[in-house]
């Protein structure tokens, strides 16, 4: 599936071509850490596959657990994460960049032991459309 995606302040655009069924969230500590929030879904990428379009995205590199980096790319100007890198060139572009996110579902989850325990229980929880 050929995507575009963007930051939120738009001055990096990227192109690529994913496959919808290797979309999916992670709960590990890092992911929580690095997204701001309970987990991470990302829409795995071939390298020759993302194509930059405009800005230039900066990188933090990240020692994992595996003892392997981890680029993490992110805009400087608003801080969104974009995507990551792995040491072997695996792509994960994050799927709230994506702006056909809407079509698009996680067929995964990985690093369960580090869940938080209200993410599984949210669908009892107050609703509001707009606020």
């Amino acid at each position: 599936m050929d995507i575009t995606g963007a930051c939120q302040c738009g001055a990096i655009r990227y192109a690529a071509e994913i496959d919808p069924a290797l979309i999916g969230i992670c709960h590990c500590t890092d992911c929580q850490r690095l997204t701001g929030s309970a987990y991470r879904v990302t829409a795995a990428c071939l390298p020759d596959q993302l194509r930059l379009k405009s800005g230039r995205p900066r990188r933090y590199r990240k020692i994992g657990d595996s003892g392997q980096p981890s680029d993490q790319f992110f805009c400087g100007d608003c801080g969104s994460p974009l995507w990551r890198e792995s040491a072997d060139g695996k792509i994960g572009i994050r799927l709230g960049t994506i702006d056909q996110r809407r079509e698009l579902r996680p067929h995964h989850q990985s690093w369960m032991g580090s869940a938080l325990p209200f993410v599984f229980d949210i669908g009892a929880l107050e609703r509001h459309e707009d606020s």
